[in-house]
Protein backbone atom coordinates (compact mmCIF):
# COMPACT_ATOMS: atom_id res chain seq x y z
CA UNK A 1 0.00 0.00 0.00
CA UNK A 2 1.44 3.20 -1.34
CA UNK A 3 -0.57 6.56 0.11
CA UNK A 4 0.53 10.02 -0.98
CA UNK A 5 -0.70 13.36 0.52
CA UNK A 6 -0.08 16.56 -0.70
CA UNK A 7 -1.27 19.80 0.79
CA UNK A 8 -0.25 23.03 1.92
CA UNK A 9 0.80 23.75 5.36
CA UNK A 10 -1.49 23.80 8.03
CA UNK A 11 -4.11 21.69 5.97
CA UNK A 12 -4.39 18.63 8.15
CA UNK A 13 -1.85 16.28 5.90
CA UNK A 14 0.51 15.85 9.05
CA UNK A 15 -2.78 14.95 11.01
CA UNK A 16 -3.97 12.14 8.73
CA UNK A 17 -0.45 10.92 7.97
CA UNK A 18 0.11 10.28 11.58
CA UNK A 19 -3.81 8.40 12.00
CA UNK A 20 -3.36 6.53 8.62
CA UNK A 21 -0.03 5.02 9.43
CA UNK A 22 -1.30 4.02 13.02
CA UNK A 23 -4.01 2.51 11.20
CA UNK A 24 -2.34 0.63 8.86
CA UNK A 25 0.70 0.20 11.08
CA UNK A 26 3.08 1.60 8.09
CA UNK A 27 5.54 4.00 8.75
CA UNK A 28 5.11 7.78 6.93
CA UNK A 29 8.01 10.02 5.75
CA UNK A 30 8.20 13.30 4.60
CA UNK A 31 11.75 13.20 2.29
CA UNK A 32 12.91 16.42 5.53
CA UNK A 33 12.74 12.67 7.48
CA UNK A 34 14.08 10.11 4.56
CA UNK A 35 17.31 13.00 4.86
CA UNK A 36 18.05 13.09 8.23
CA UNK A 37 17.71 9.73 8.56
CA UNK A 38 20.13 8.70 5.75
CA UNK A 39 22.41 11.11 6.50
CA UNK A 40 22.28 9.69 10.53
CA UNK A 41 22.72 6.41 9.22
CA UNK A 42 25.99 7.11 6.70
CA UNK A 43 23.90 4.92 3.84
CA UNK A 44 25.67 6.25 0.52
CA UNK A 45 22.96 7.97 -0.57
CA UNK A 46 22.81 9.53 2.53
CA UNK A 47 26.54 10.61 2.26
CA UNK A 48 25.73 12.08 -1.10
CA UNK A 49 22.87 13.82 0.31
CA UNK A 50 24.52 15.50 2.95
CA UNK A 51 27.36 16.59 0.87
CA UNK A 52 24.75 18.58 -1.35
CA UNK A 53 23.12 19.97 1.44
CA UNK A 54 26.67 21.37 3.00
CA UNK A 55 27.52 22.54 -0.25
CA UNK A 56 24.21 24.43 -0.25
CA UNK A 57 22.35 23.18 -3.16
CA UNK A 58 19.34 21.72 -4.62
CA UNK A 59 19.31 17.58 -3.82
CA UNK A 60 18.72 16.66 -7.53
CA UNK A 61 15.60 14.80 -8.66
CA UNK A 62 17.64 11.71 -8.86
CA UNK A 63 19.18 11.59 -5.67
CA UNK A 64 15.75 12.41 -4.05
CA UNK A 65 14.51 9.14 -5.79
CA UNK A 66 17.11 7.13 -4.82
CA UNK A 67 16.61 8.10 -1.24
CA UNK A 68 13.03 7.52 -1.54
CA UNK A 69 13.68 3.90 -2.71
CA UNK A 70 16.57 3.27 -0.70
CA UNK A 71 14.08 3.64 2.43
CA UNK A 72 10.80 2.30 1.42
CA UNK A 73 12.93 -0.84 0.14
CA UNK A 74 13.66 -1.45 3.75
CA UNK A 75 11.87 -4.45 5.93
CA UNK A 76 9.44 -1.80 7.76
CA UNK A 77 7.77 -0.63 4.97
CA UNK A 78 6.63 -4.00 3.53
CA UNK A 79 3.31 -3.69 3.90
CA UNK A 80 3.36 -0.29 3.05
CA UNK A 81 4.39 3.42 3.28
CA UNK A 82 2.70 7.02 3.61
CA UNK A 83 4.58 9.47 1.83
CA UNK A 84 3.77 13.13 2.72
CA UNK A 85 4.54 15.67 -0.04
CA UNK A 86 6.67 13.43 -2.70
CA UNK A 87 6.75 13.43 -5.04
CA UNK A 88 7.83 17.36 -5.48
CA UNK A 89 8.17 17.02 -9.43
CA UNK A 90 6.89 15.53 -12.65
CA UNK A 91 10.30 13.70 -13.11
CA UNK A 92 10.36 11.84 -9.42
CA UNK A 93 6.49 11.23 -10.31
CA UNK A 94 7.60 9.15 -13.14
CA UNK A 95 10.29 7.21 -11.85
CA UNK A 96 7.85 6.44 -8.97
CA UNK A 97 5.80 4.89 -11.39
CA UNK A 98 8.48 3.05 -12.13
CA UNK A 99 10.44 1.81 -9.35
CA UNK A 100 6.62 0.75 -8.00
CA UNK A 101 5.90 -1.15 -11.46
CA UNK A 102 9.30 -2.96 -11.25
CA UNK A 103 8.88 -4.25 -7.66
CA UNK A 104 5.01 -5.31 -8.67
CA UNK A 105 3.26 -2.41 -6.56
CA UNK A 106 0.92 0.10 -7.61
CA UNK A 107 -0.01 4.03 -7.10
CA UNK A 108 -3.95 4.20 -7.52
CA UNK A 109 -4.83 7.72 -6.02
CA UNK A 110 -2.72 10.64 -4.52
CA UNK A 111 -4.55 12.73 -2.09
CA UNK A 112 -4.48 16.66 -2.24
CA UNK A 113 -5.74 18.24 0.71
CA UNK A 114 -7.33 21.48 -0.50
CA UNK A 115 -8.42 24.37 2.00
CA UNK A 116 -9.58 27.84 2.04
CA UNK A 117 -6.60 30.09 1.66
CA UNK A 118 -7.34 32.86 4.00
CA UNK A 119 -9.32 30.64 6.67
CA UNK A 120 -5.90 29.22 6.84
CA UNK A 121 -4.15 32.14 7.29
CA UNK A 122 -6.86 33.10 10.31
CA UNK A 123 -6.30 29.55 11.98
CA UNK A 124 -2.32 29.97 11.70
CA UNK A 125 -2.12 33.21 12.99
CA UNK A 126 -4.14 32.17 16.18
CA UNK A 127 -1.57 29.54 17.02
CA UNK A 128 0.55 29.51 20.25
CA UNK A 129 3.49 27.07 20.75
CA UNK A 130 5.20 25.82 23.96
CA UNK A 131 8.48 25.48 22.98
CA UNK A 132 9.49 23.49 26.00
CA UNK A 133 6.55 20.62 26.14
CA UNK A 134 5.66 21.08 22.24
CA UNK A 135 2.23 21.61 23.07
CA UNK A 136 0.14 23.39 20.61
CA UNK A 137 -2.76 26.12 21.50
CA UNK A 138 -5.09 28.42 19.75
CA UNK A 139 -6.06 31.43 21.09
CA UNK A 140 -9.96 30.75 19.85
CA UNK A 141 -9.85 27.07 19.60
CA UNK A 142 -8.21 25.63 22.11
CA UNK A 143 -6.85 28.27 24.32
CA UNK A 144 -4.67 27.62 27.48
CA UNK A 145 -6.16 27.59 31.09
CA UNK A 146 -3.63 30.63 31.82
CA UNK A 147 -3.66 33.29 28.90
CA UNK A 148 -0.36 33.11 27.58
CA UNK A 149 0.98 30.62 29.56
CA UNK A 150 1.19 26.48 28.95
CA UNK A 151 -0.92 24.48 31.06
CA UNK A 152 1.54 21.33 31.10
CA UNK A 153 4.49 23.15 32.42
CA UNK A 154 3.69 27.28 33.16
CA UNK A 155 6.13 27.90 30.65
CA UNK A 156 5.65 31.35 27.99
CA UNK A 157 3.72 30.57 24.80
CA UNK A 158 5.47 32.00 21.65
CA UNK A 159 3.86 32.44 18.11
CA UNK A 160 6.53 30.68 15.47
CA UNK A 161 7.68 32.45 12.64
CA UNK A 162 5.87 29.85 10.38
CA UNK A 163 2.79 31.21 11.39
CA UNK A 164 3.00 35.12 10.47
CA UNK A 165 0.30 35.40 8.36
CA UNK A 166 2.80 36.92 5.60
CA UNK A 167 5.03 33.87 6.23
CA UNK A 168 1.57 31.49 5.85
CA UNK A 169 0.83 33.34 2.57
CA UNK A 170 4.12 33.19 0.87
CA UNK A 171 4.71 29.10 2.00
CA UNK A 172 1.06 28.79 0.34
CA UNK A 173 1.77 30.63 -3.11
CA UNK A 174 5.15 28.18 -3.08
CA UNK A 175 3.50 25.68 -2.63
CA UNK A 176 0.59 25.95 -5.37
CA UNK A 177 3.83 27.04 -7.60
CA UNK A 178 5.96 23.71 -6.78
CA UNK A 179 3.20 21.13 -6.88
CA UNK A 180 1.01 22.56 -9.87
CA UNK A 181 2.55 20.09 -12.43
CA UNK A 182 2.26 17.55 -10.09
CA UNK A 183 -1.07 17.62 -9.39
CA UNK A 184 -1.82 18.08 -12.77
CA UNK A 185 0.42 14.71 -13.94
CA UNK A 186 -2.00 12.58 -11.94
CA UNK A 187 -5.41 14.52 -12.73
CA UNK A 188 -4.38 13.49 -16.16
CA UNK A 189 -4.25 10.20 -15.06
CA UNK A 190 -6.98 10.24 -13.23
CA UNK A 191 -5.23 9.37 -10.01
CA UNK A 192 -6.03 12.65 -7.97
CA UNK A 193 -8.55 13.07 -5.38
CA UNK A 194 -9.29 16.22 -3.98
CA UNK A 195 -10.09 16.66 -0.17
CA UNK A 196 -11.85 19.03 1.52
CA UNK A 197 -8.62 20.04 3.95
CA UNK A 198 -11.21 22.17 6.54
CA UNK A 199 -13.87 19.65 7.25
CA UNK A 200 -13.58 17.06 10.74
CA UNK A 201 -10.19 14.79 11.32
CA UNK A 202 -12.70 12.05 10.99
CA UNK A 203 -14.51 12.77 7.94
CA UNK A 204 -11.13 13.13 6.30
CA UNK A 205 -9.90 10.55 7.15
CA UNK A 206 -12.98 8.33 6.30
CA UNK A 207 -12.73 9.85 2.96
CA UNK A 208 -9.60 8.64 2.30
CA UNK A 209 -10.26 4.62 3.80
CA UNK A 210 -13.38 4.64 1.16
CA UNK A 211 -11.10 5.79 -2.04
CA UNK A 212 -8.38 3.23 -1.14
CA UNK A 213 -8.49 -0.02 -2.73
CA UNK A 214 -7.79 -1.46 0.06
CA UNK A 215 -10.44 -0.40 2.75
CA UNK A 216 -13.13 -2.44 3.42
Amino acid sequence: MIIVLFGPPGAGKGTQANILAKHFDIPNFSTGDMFRAAIAAGTPVGRQVKAVIEAGDLVSDDLVNQLVFERINQVDCAKGVILDGYPRTVAQAEELDKWLENHHLHLDVIFEFQVDEQELVTRRAGRLYAPISKRVYHVDNNPPKVAGKCDETGETLVQRDDDNPEVVKHRLDVYREQTSPVIAFYKAQNRHLAIDGMTPIDDVFQTILNALPQAD
